[in-house]
């Protein structure tokens, strides 16, 4: 089902003046690829980013083509682990979020 506008743009609004729903959106997405639910890892990553820093910042902060990231956490994306690694590097800093891993 595709998401419509006006729940992007709720997302959006919300992801601006709460900064515990962007830490929830971060590590639902992280937590999603971890247990290998990548298809929604990366919609929820996609989300985060349309909410927060916008595709063409990122890119900018990650030296790479907006539209190679978008393709990337498309449904047939595949990021590298370099790629990966700095996407979720410029979100930490950018949403104001430090995410750590712990084994559970």
């Amino acid at each position: 089902m595709a998401l419509t506008r006006e729940f992007r743009e709720s997302i959006r609004v919300r992801a601006e003046r709460d900064p515990a729903f962007r830490k929830a959106l971060f590590t639902e997405a992280l937590n999603a690829y971890l247990t290998g639910q990548e298809a929604t890892g990366k919609a929820v990553l996609k989300d985060l980013i349309n909410a927060t820093i916008g595709f063409e910042e990122l890119a900018r902060l990650v030296d790479k083509p907006s539209k190679s990231l978008y393709r990337m956490l498309g449904p047939n994306g595949n990021p590298n682990a370099a790629n990966f690694f700095a996407i979720v590097r410029a979100l930490q800093k950018k949403v104001g979020v430090r995410l750590t891993v712990r084994a559970a």
